[in-house]
């Protein structure tokens, strides 16, 4: 059995194929079939005069996602993706599938959710896994061969590591438990033993919000270094994004092709990243400081401005085509032509005028932003559009951070760092310095109401062998979702728990 993939090596040989009908097209005589595998996609031509008439009303009969095996002679052809074809000579049906429900038209975002387990098989969301999966091996490569130390944190935890407010609770044989929100603190306790290690695994927010970037159970990459301060931190985190968006630029041009990805900003990585204090980046979000002779509040008022008029652009195509369709005459390609069209800029409609309603939001909320506040998602959006490349804030107000984080020399401020897309994708990855004074701990531990006792063994890493060290936590969907550009991080995880959805 061979793959698609493998076509290039089998030139001019035959091979036998198994997979599903991604599409299919008929002639005069012929059946094309579009054939995925799950390695790639590739044309089979099946044509009456070479294959007996029993295997070709068979491949006439077929329907969208049945099941195949497909020998044939693989023959070069550059107008075909991956530039090959198959020319059919035997043809085994395992099955014929029932209608397909997600037809080649604009579907509803419920409708795709409520059948996520057969989204899975498009084209688009393909390419998507395949990225996501790239992302993944790349990050287990970095962390390995820097000499890191893959380890496992638990997922029923008895303490907060986040605040208390987002927390799945559960029970554990008669016992309160949570499900975790992150693995950091037992990270810290890991390098302790090991010096450098990381986690990698699924964590649990109980967050009632419906947003984009959002999710209820995601995974996260959270490295912790013993004798590691802020400034060392940032500079792993930065060499990290660096290798990872690189490899995925490398090993899945194809793939970001499938989703139409401009790679433009992904190949700013070789950037050196900005890193901001936060009190100029306050300034920045507020208009009262520009980035290399750009103004947040101008830049905002700029693409307001863009987006009503690409709003009046497409209405005007959307009128124009639709009067072309219903022309009398005009040949059955056409038509389909300008209907695909007319459902493509219908999308992008939906997409500007939730800018055009957002951006004055933005305006709003950047113009009236307090100096010491958390960042919001608006925020976040206004700061990074003034940029064309990830960028690091650092030492934050230590009121908006966790308990854990150190202080700065001024201790006002936490030794945080939160890294922000750009794009508009904001915050995928948020870290710091963690606090070595025992005393100093256990002050911000009470601050936050938690359970002391819950924190006991937390407390023993700075009684003995405490050290410098520094760690940070990658959303992995987020990620994926800013290399892929996606409107919403739930295209980014294979099936997405959220507030609201728990099936299929």
């Amino acid at each position: 059995m061979r793959y698609i993939k493998d076509l290039k090596s089998a030139e001019g040989t035959e091979i036998t194929l198994k997979g599903w009908v991604a599409n299919k097209r008929t002639g005069k005589g012929l059946v094309f079939i579009i054939l995925r595998d799950g390695s790639g996609i590739c044309q089979c031509v099946v044509t009456e005069n070479t294959i007996d008439q029993d295997q070709f009303n068979q491949a006439d009969k077929l329907t969208l996602e049945s099941s195949v095996e497909i020998t044939g002679m693989v023959v070069k052809d550059d107008r075909q993706e991956g530039g090959y074809e198959i020319q059919v000579s035997n043809i085994h049906v395992y099955q014929v599938a029932e209608e397909y429900p997600i037809a080649k038209k604009a579907h509803g975002i419920e409708f795709l959710m409520d059948n996520r387990h057969l989204w899975l098989r498009s084209r688009r969301q393909w390419a998507i896994m395949k990225i996501r999966n790239s992302i993944i091996f790349a990050i287990h490569e970095f962390f390995q061969q820097e000499g890191f130390v893959q380890m496992d944190a638990p997922i029923f935890t008895g303490n907060a590591c986040e605040g208390t407010t987002n927390l799945f609770e559960t029970e554990f044989y008669d016992m309160p438990a949570y499900l975790s929100q992150s693995g950091q603190l037992y990270g810290e306790a890991m390098a302790m033993a090991m010096g450098k290690i990381y986690t990698f695994g699924p964590t649990f927010r109980a967050e009632k919000s419906k947003t984009r970037r959002h999710l209820s159970e995601f995974w996260m990459i959270e490295p912790e270094m013993a004798f590691y301060d802020l400034d060392q931190n940032m500079d792993l985190i930065e060499s990290f994004l660096k290798f990872v968006v690189g490899k995925v630029l490398t090993q899945c041009e194809l793939e970001l092709a499938v989703i139409e990805r401009d790679t433009t900003v992904l190949k700013n990585i070789v950037q050196t990243f900005p890193r901001i204090p936060y009190a100029d980046a306050v300034k920045m979000i507020k208009g009262e400081l520009d980035v290399n002779g750009k103004n947040s509040i101008i830049t905002l008022e700029e693409d307001l401005a863009k987006v009503s008029a690409r709003i009046d652009e497409i209405n005007a195509e959307i009128v124009d085509r639709e009067t072309k369709i219903a022309t009398p005459g005009l040949k059955k390609g056409e038509v389909n032509f300008h209907v695909t069209k007319v459902a493509s800029l219908r999308e992008e409609l939906k997409d500007c005028e939730e800018n055009q309603k957002n951006i004055p939001q933005w305006l709003q909320s950047a113009l009236n932003f307090k100096d010491g506040e958390d960042f919001g998602g608006s925020d976040e959006t206004v700061l990074t559009r003034l940029f064309d490349t990830p960028i690091m804030v650092y030492d934050w107000p230590h009121e908006v951070k966790a308990f854990y984080l150190k202080r700065s020399n001024d201790s006002r401020y936490a030794k945080g760092v939160d890294v922000l897309a750009p794009e508009g994708y904001g915050e995928i990855v948020g870290g710091g310095e963690r606090e070595t004074d025992k005393d100093l701990l256990i002050s911000k531990i009470k601050e936050h109401d938690l359970p002391m006792e819950s924190f006991e063994w937390y407390l023993d890493l700075r009684r003995y062998g405490s050290v410098p060290h520094a760690g940070f936590g990658l959303g992995l969907e987020r990620l994926v979702a800013w290399v892929c550009k996606l409107p919403h991080v739930r295209e980014s995880i294979p099936f997405p728990r959220m507030y609201g959805r728990l099936l299929p």
